[in-house]
């Protein structure tokens, strides 16, 4: 996917989700397969332990996967909406400075749009792993989501 698309993505989730904007969520790579997104190092973002907001590594992670899925399924939003079914994530190792999240689908592309092609809802996974800027992992999340067609 080209540096326009991740843009796009980037503007179009930052325009949409106010949480996004709200972080200063950066979107540095989206494709079919991975997003990866940063949440600078802010002050007002820390805990009491000087590491990001749980909440905040949490809405970086799923605006993450939320990346992916668009990238993945932009093709079909005229039939379906994609939805977060769930979520559960780990926190590793406590966080200092800029975190990253690379999401990465669970699912073959092909396979939810052929649930969907046959009248089903899809579900699909999307693991995140949340590194330090020394490529620490500080957590791991992993979002199901759907495909809901609109009726």
């Amino acid at each position: 996917m080209s540096e326009e698309t991740t843009a796009s993505i980037g503007d179009a989730l930052t325009a949409t989700v106010p949480m996004v904007r709200t972080l200063g969520l950066e979107f540095l790579h989206t494709d079919a397969e991975r997003a990866v997104v940063r949440l600078p190092d802010r002050p007002e973002y820390r805990n009491h332990v000087g590491g990001p907001h749980a909440g905040a590594m949490f809405t970086l992670a799923e605006s993450a996967s939320g990346a992916v899925v668009l990238a993945a399924f932009g093709a079909e939003l005229s039939r379906a909406v994609p939805l977060a079914v769930r979520a559960e994530i780990h926190y590793k190792k406590l966080a200092r400075g800029p975190v990253t999240a690379t999401a990465v689908l669970g699912r073959p592309v092909a396979d939810v749009v052929a649930d969907l092609d046959a009248g089903q809802r899809p579900e699909f996974p999307v693991r995140v792993t949340l590194t330090r800027t020394d490529e620490g992992v500080t957590g791991e999340m992993t979002v199901v989501w759907t495909l809901r067609p609109n009726d």
